[in-house]
């Protein structure tokens, strides 16, 4: 465990030393995209923020390769190096569209020959645990295109919830952090090495995006990309088809293939965890190509009814939307997590039920503002403090200004947000009204 510690630290420190000098760099490149009808960021913020995190992987990966318990990963498998080579192609390509823009279609073909790199180089599902029937083998040609396909579902979910600042990296961090615990109990307590790379896959993970994460939050300074999100959505495909493909049942408890897999805790969590933590991007994502194509639209085309722009829509802050879904997603990732520990018990279904009404709850009260107690307002964001007595004395020193100075509506000038330079050196205008959704359109 120290050992996976250790390379998750050194890959957050990587990462959140170098996403400073890559801000600077995106911003003398020109990787500042003009804000979109889609957006709801304020101003032009740099991308290429997936530089820093294709680098701190590198790191992880290295420093992983010169530790003693953890290099045994690096000699018995070859599962580090095809995701190495996949995650260096899909960066290429995402950088390129940081910076170009091109094509959706050329970017889908990308991440379809990245997966083909890893199924080339052993990374690649080999059986499935299939329910009542056992451990199914699968061809090779059933193996690549089960393995593809979940690679580039997975980078695509991932790609679509990156809408708001924070989310995408905080989203997969949260699923990274519950693939790791189950991926480590398969290892630790089964001595399974063939779990150790996804577990090295998921602490890596973990640590790209948690170094990364004080740079991504609102107001962002940096956006990861799409060399950011296709990158982390490559590492997480890639921890779930080692885990599910490469992992026998049959291997966990002994005796055949039928009652390994039947024993399993449950059956279903080595087929359908790597699922259920990406669930709600897997959800945003089978409804924006259900809504678009519904319009006579391209899948691919972009628009304003993501999940998270419908939280904004209704009422939520910016903040408030990203912690809503950070809820949801530990809430199935966590939940799935403690059913495979205990299927049995009925206290965990009781509470996942109750978490979920309360999120329920969450979303019905976009106006709710909590306050703090007094004895706590020095330990809070100054939102959530008392300050009725402030408020009073501001609102009746502008009552009196106004009084004393009036002007005409015509001589007034309007304030642009933004216009002192990149975002996260300004934000000091209140937040604008976003767009009606079908004004927006789907223009990018």
């Amino acid at each position: 465990m120290r050992e996976y510690l250790l390379t998750l630290c050194i890959t957050a420190a990587v990462t959140y030393l170098l996403t400073g000098p890559v801000r600077k760099f995106a911003i003398v490149a020109g990787a500042m995209p003009e804000i979109r009808a889609r957006d709801v960021h304020r101003e032009p913020t740099p991308r290429l923020g997936g530089i820093a995190m294709f680098f701190g992987l590198c790191a992880g990966l290295l420093v992983a390769d010169h530790l003693t318990n953890l290099n045994e990963v690096f000699t018995k498998s070859n599962e580090p190096r095809a995701l190495l080579s996949g995650a260096a192609l899909i960066w290429l390509i995402g950088v390129l569209d940081d910076k170009f823009e091109i094509d959706a279609l050329i970017k889908l073909g990308g991440q379809m020959i990245a997966a083909g790199v890893m199924v080339m180089q052993g990374l690649t599902i080999l059986w499935l645990p299939i329910p009542k029937v056992g451990t199914v083998a699968l061809t090779q040609w059933q193996g690549t295109l089960l393995t593809v396909a979940l690679v580039v579902i997975t980078i695509n979910a991932v790609n679509f919830v990156d809408g708001l600042d924070g989310l995408a990296s905080g989203m997969v961090c949260i699923a990274a952090a519950a693939f790791f615990m189950y991926s480590y109990r398969i290892w630790y307590s089964y001595g399974i090495e063939s779990a150790a790379p996804a577990t090295l896959f998921a602490a890596v993970l973990m640590g790209m995006c948690l170094g990364f994460l004080p740079h991504n939050m609102h107001p962002a300074r940096i956006f990861m990309g799409d060399s950011g999100s296709m990158l982390i959505g490559l590492v997480l495909a890639a921890g779930a088809i080692s885990i599910t493909g490469q992992v026998d049942p049959d291997s966990l408890f002994g005796g055949s293939e039928r009652q390994a897999v039947h024993q399993m805790v449950p059956v279903y969590i080595p087929l359908l965890l790597p699922l259920t933590i990406i669930a709600i991007p897997a959800a945003d994502l089978v409804l924006a190509i259900v809504r678009r194509t519904w319009r006579g639209q391209s899948p691919f085309a972009a628009d304003r009814g993501h999940l998270h722009h419908r939280l904004l829509e209704i009422g939520h802050s910016h903040s408030r939307a990203v912690l809503i879904m950070y809820f949801w997603s530990a809430l199935i990732a966590f939940g799935a997590l403690a059913y495979s520990v205990n299927s049995a018990s009925m206290w965990i279904v009781l509470g996942i039920v109750i978490l979920s009404a309360i999120g329920l709850v969450l979303l019905l009260l976009p106006r709710f503002t909590p306050r703090a107690p007094r004895w706590a307002e020095a330990f809070v964001p100054p939102r959530y403090r008392r300050r009725r007595a402030a408020s009073a004395a501001l609102a009746q020193a502008a009552v009196e200004a106004s009084e004393e100075e009036p002007c005409d509506a015509e001589e007034r000038t309007p304030v642009v947000a933004g216009v002192a330079g990149v975002n996260g050196a300004t934000a000091l205008s209140a937040r604008s009204r976003f767009l009606d959704r079908r004004k927006a359109g789907t223009s990018r």
